[in-house]
């Protein structure tokens, strides 16, 4: 997810003042003026630009350290945490893993939903797996030695909780609008809490709600759209020299032709991308690790041993403590799957399912395939060519996971720009979509107040509507555009500080709901009624 992209991709950027002076944009005069007259309104305006810069720059640094303090350790605390009270209260889900896997490639064709479930596992997935579970695992390992792998991967495994229970509340509480399943935590949250809930308690519990879609809508500006098309410009720029303005228009319009279609076309894209190019990186990675085999069983072992010993790593790794290592390997197992976000699960209510249960478990095989599989491999295969080849910088997460790439030859460079090219298109989709849902939500409840209701029929309130999405729409695809051309930190801080305010009121729902997460798991996983029709 974006918080740890920015940090670890390139940025692609313009220098305004350099662009300014050399095509004299500064020097406009009026006919008659003096020269003296030119020169004093230059000066001008070249020190109101410099102002205007310096306190943008302000701005930025108080954003990265707001941004900071929401994704430090209590934000770390908070998920992990439920991860942790979940997979207790839920008896460990993970054990019916392989029975998910099963699923996830079933059908239930008379179910009601829009996609197929694996049609909304492959979109989650699209969003989901971006340029963090390549070049952020490196970056862990830079900062937390081997053992931050580890970490990883234990967090992915209890995550798998917390994103069933996430797909499990979509589903259950999701509403049918005309032949078209809209769900997430916004009517999870309006509809089991707020609905039962009586005098202020409803009213803030739908303000509630309204937040989360509000801080969604956000959000995709930056994990889905900016960062990701920052990503495919810097690496089509630095590899093969195309010109980020050509790389942006390409990105553009490809995106459009998927997004436009809506959540079916989305779908249909990446039930094809997703399984291409999960697939096709896992067996790079494979490839690698044969070229490595030497160094595999003793970098599985540093892994773990470092996890606990992290003097154990040696060499250059940091890795001081313990307690370094597990929060830089907790840190990239939370952001990487996402689970307890919020996202995954605004899709997962489109699905064609017979009851919350079957989707849930389907939801929770994306947590396994991003952290348990993708980052865990991405880090045996850093830390493999780290033992392998003694001269790979380690300080520099971005050049660290290059660098172990690059040692394979013919594989591993195109391995890790096929890798970034498209985990970054595919997330720019999932997000798309999340927006989109967030949006319709938000604008429903705007035309649903008592004034708008007196003046419009339902009909021209669905005409509103589409209007506000088409327009959701166009500005996404415009942002993806500028973050093809220009670095926008701020927009980035700014975004990852709405992702962090997209977790709070997603986790509070899980929490407050568990007793009915119990209670589904209970009636048709337990009993073992997986078949059964849902209420």
């Amino acid at each position: 997810m974006h918080h740890q992209n920015r940090e670890q991709v390139p940025l692609v950027s313009v220098d305004p003042v350099a662009q300014s002076v050399e095509h004299n944009t500064f020097n406009v005069g009026v006919p008659g003026s003096s020269p003296g007259g030119i020169t004093e309104r230059r000066s001008r305006g070249v020190c109101s630009f410099f102002l205007f810069l310096m306190s943008m720059e302000s701005i930025n640094e108080i954003l990265s350290a707001i941004s900071g303090f929401i994704w430090g350790f209590p934000m770390v605390l908070l998920l992990l945490g439920t991860h942790i009270l979940l997979t207790v209260r839920l008896r460990l889900p993970q054990r019916y893993l392989l029975k998910a896997i099963r699923l996830s490639v079933s059908k239930d064709k008379d179910a009601s939903g829009e996609v197929s479930q694996f049609g909304a596992l492959a979109t989650a997935l699209a969003a989901t797996i971006g340029t963090g579970n390549i070049v952020g695992v490196g970056t862990a390992i830079a900062l937390g030695g081997p053992g931050a792998v580890f970490w990883c991967w234990l967090t992915g495994v209890l995550g798998i909780a917390t994103k069933y229970g996430e797909g499990l509340l979509a589903v259950k509480y999701r509403v049918n609008n005309n032949g078209r399943m809209l769900g997430g935590p916004m009517y999870a949250i309006e509809n089991g809490l707020a609905k039962p809930a009586q005098g202020a308690k409803r009213w803030l519990w739908k303000a509630v709600a309204i937040a989360f879609a509000f801080f969604t809508a956000i959000a995709t500006f930056g994990i889905g759209s900016t960062v990701q098309a920052n990503a495919i410009s810097t690496l089509s720029s630095e590899v093969y020299g195309i010109s980020p303005i050509v790389v942006g228009g390409i990105v553009t319009i490809l995106a459009a032709a998927v997004i436009m279609g809506g959540v079916k076309s989305i779908a249909k894209c990446c039930q094809t991308l997703v399984p291409l190019m999960a697939g096709l990186y896992i067996v790079g990675c494979l490839v690698i690790l044969v070229f490595n085999s030497d160094y595999l069983w003793p970098a599985l072992k540093l892994i773990v041993e470092s996890a606990f010993n992290p003097s154990a790593a040696g060499g250059g790794f940091v890795g001081a403590s313990i307690m370094i290592t597990a929060r830089y390997g907790i840190a990239r197992g939370l952001f990487s799957n996402e689970s307890g976000l919020g996202s995954a699960p605004i899709v997962a209510a489109s699905a064609q399912t017979r009851n919350p249960v079957r989707q849930a478990l389907v939801s929770s095989t994306g947590t396994f395939w991003d952290t348990v599989v993708i980052c865990a491999l991405t880090g045996i295969t850093i830390v493999s060519s780290i033992l392998a080849y003694p001269d790979i910088q380690i300080s520099d997460g971005g050049e660290l996971t290059r660098m172990a790439f690059s040692k394979i030859p013919y594989v591993g460079e195109p391995l890790l720009a096929f890798g970034t090219l498209t985990f970054a298109f595919s997330t720019i989709l999932g997000w798309g979509l999340y927006g989109e849902r967030s949006m319709e939500y938000l604008s429903d409840k705007w035309l649903s107040r008592s004034k708008y209701k007196k003046h419009n029929s339902a009909d021209n309130n669905d005409s509103k509507k589409r209007g506000a999405i088409n327009a959701y729409r166009v500005i996404f695809l415009i942002t993806v555009y500028l973050g093809a051309v220009i670095s926008l930190d701020v927009v980035w801080n700014l975004a990852d500080i709405f992702n962090a305010l997209m977790a709070i009121p997603n986790l509070l729902c899980l929490l407050f709901l568990s007793n009915v997460l119990v209670s589904e798991t209970r009636k048709y996983l337990w009993n073992d009624n997986l078949d059964g029709e849902g209420d």
